[in-house]
């Protein structure tokens, strides 16, 4: 696999483990569930033949990352809601609480999302993925992936209305 990475593993899982594991833990909403998603992610590159043809590593990884977590939906057949102590605030902190409890909103917002439009969403606002390269890694078509993330912005404004979508 170095070969058609170009990259030795090391150096691929330092450069794309954070995006892929944020990718993961916005789509799935638990941390540990994140953690699996990583690690079996680079373990399924590095073992791979070959990579897809067209499009980067990091759209290549954030589909496998993806797949699994979809894999894991399937599989339990059930959605699990977000821990209500996911984010732990800092005592005395007005400022960074507030911005805790924001942060919550904005997940459990995610959560009521559908799995692709909360995937169009991060690849495209976290992720910086373009519409191409997100359409790639979805399956969909580039207007589909267009429609996908302005209506999950609309959706997502709606449930959390003291959030502003930036528009891209």
């Amino acid at each position: 696999m170095k070969d058609a990475l170009g990259i030795g593993f090391q150096e691929l899982y330092e450069r794309y483990a954070a995006d892929v594991h944020r990718f993961a833990y916005w789509l799935s909403g638990d941390a540990d569930t994140a953690k699996d998603i990583t690690s079996e992610t680079f373990v399924r590159a590095w073992m791979a033949d070959s990579i897809v043809e067209s499009g980067s590593i990091k759209a290549y990884l954030l589909t496998i990352a993806r797949n699994l977590y979809l894999h894991e939906l399937r599989r339990t057949r059930r959605r699990s809601a977000m821990p209500e102590d996911v984010a732990e605030a800092a005592p005395g902190i007005e400022r960074r609480v507030a911005g805790q409890l924001a942060m919550d909103d904005v997940r459990k917002a995610l959560q009521q999302l559908s799995e692709i439009d909360r995937t169009v969403l991060l690849l495209r606002a976290d992720e910086g993925l373009s519409y191409d390269e997100i359409a790639r890694t979805t399956g969909l078509s580039i207007a589909a992936a267009k429609v996908r993330m302005f209506r999950a912005r609309a959706r997502l404004s709606s449930l959390v209305p003291h959030i502003r979508m930036e528009q891209s």
